[in-house]
């Protein structure tokens, strides 16, 4: 197992490390002409290495850059940018000044300038001025509630949107007739360009019923706000051109390579997990179940690759993340089993409100929870993935890792 566990966190150091996006931001920047002055605006968990990336690409010719990112994503000054931290995955007052500096930014281009919008997930926390009449209270309490829900992304940011005066494609107005450049990484399935940090540079695919269906779907409580639902949003944008630099599928991809390096036979089985994650991780429990017993058609050695984003419907008081509640809910279907582990970790480095980026498991676990005096039911219940899997010494701790292209679960069977 020494050797397996091993294994385990080379392919997680690895897969992370080689889907930094400084590559695709210098490959995206080549490729563009910059035809008149250059301004720059990065936000996101992944916003100080895309702006790095940036300013050593393009020097002096940015004359002046934004970085809004998390709480310990900011690695150092660099030249020419202002470097804002602010809340996530809840909005504050940072949040608020340091949209209020982008948006005075964008207020000041002239016809001729182009701004450098680097975008990537958590932007929509990170990003964000109400709109009037609306305030920061308000913004807390309806995504309080949209993330206790059990909401997908595209869900959650569907609401965000018609609250925002800087989502949906308003901020790229607001930058008019600047021209916009957008260097987009994906966290948000699909790669929908109107949900990765909101779209504050995209038109807006979703409509005024679908947001309407969203918050009859999950009882939102809009004390009085439901107007602002019924505010039609753009939907199409004349100065803005888009590139894509990296997703879950490069991230599942990249994955497969380093399990092959390894000895193991990688099968990528999808990049589209969307569910809730403690269905998930029973679902991911029956396949390594199957691996194990041989009656599978994938065999060990083997490497069973998942990409997307899971959902999390809370229901306790406890502490964790998606991808800790996923392993933990995995554990009890592998009871018993040997040489094979279930792991599962964000790529940005932080799952949920927790210093862990996720957790791995193996048959073990549910006898040494015991051990503990702790119930798998009890626990998951509660909500509380964070604290008994960190009694176990079960926790992936990478610390902020500078990219973000949502979650990887992975069983690795010998």
């Amino acid at each position: 197992m020494d050797k397996l566990y091993r294994n385990a966190q080379t392919l997680v150091d690895r897969s992370i490390r080689e889907n930094m996006p400084q590559a695709a931001v210098n490959t995206a920047l080549k490729n563009h002409v910059f035809a008149g002055s250059v301004y720059a605006l990065a936000i996101g968990k992944a916003a100080w290495t895309m702006a790095k990336a940036a300013g050593e690409t393009l020097g002096d010719r940015v004359k002046k850059g934004i970085v809004i990112t998390k709480y310990g994503h900011a690695a150092g000054s660099i030249p020419g940018f202002d470097i804002y931290e602010a809340g996530h995955p809840l909005s504050d007052e940072n949040t608020i000044a340091a949209t209020g500096k982008a948006i005075e930014l964008a207020q000041s281009l002239k016809d001729g300038d182009e701004l450098l919008f680097l975008i990537s997930g958590g932007g929509s926390a990170l990003f964000e001025k109400p709109l009037p009449g609306l305030g920061l209270s308000d913004i807390v309490d309806i995504n309080n509630q949209l993330l206790a829900s059990g909401a997908d992304i595209v869900e959650i940011n569907m609401i965000r949107k018609r609250l925002s005066a800087v989502k949906a494609g308003r901020f790229a107005r607001l930058c008019a007739p600047a021209r916009v450049f957008t260097v987009v990484l994906s966290d948000v399935l699909g790669d929908r360009l109107d949900s990765i940090a909101s779209g504050p540079a995209a038109p807006d695919l979703s409509t005024v019923q679908d947001a309407l269906a969203v918050a009859e779907k999950y009882g939102l409580k809009l004390n009085g706000k439901r107007d602002y639902l019924l505010e039609e949003t753009p939907k199409s944008l004349d100065n803005v051109e888009t590139v894509i630099t990296g997703s879950v599928r490069t991230l599942c991809e990249g994955a497969a390579g380093i399990a092959a390096e390894l000895g193991y036979t990688p099968h990528i089985l999808t990049t589209d997990m969307n569910c809730e994650a403690r269905e998930a991780g029973r679902l991911v429990a029956s396949i390594a179940k199957q691996i194990n017993r041989g009656a599978y058609s994938v065999k060990a050695p083997c490497a069973v690759i998942l990409g997307g984003e899971t959902v999390v419907h809370l229901r306790g008081r406890g502490k964790g993340g998606r991808n800790q509640e996923l392993a933990l809910a995995a554990a009890g279907g592998i009871a018993g089993l040997e040489k094979l582990l279930i792991l599962s970790v964000g790529s940005d480095g932080t799952d949920g409100p927790t210093d862990a980026a996720g957790a791995w498991v193996d048959g073990a676990t549910l006898g040494r929870l015991g051990e503990k005096g702790l119930s798998l039911e009890a626990v998951l219940d509660d909500n509380d993935a964070y604290n008994a899997l960190d009694a176990l010494g079960a926790l992936i701790k990478t610390g902020p890792t500078g990219t973000n292209v949502n979650d990887i679960t992975v069983i690795l069977s010998a």
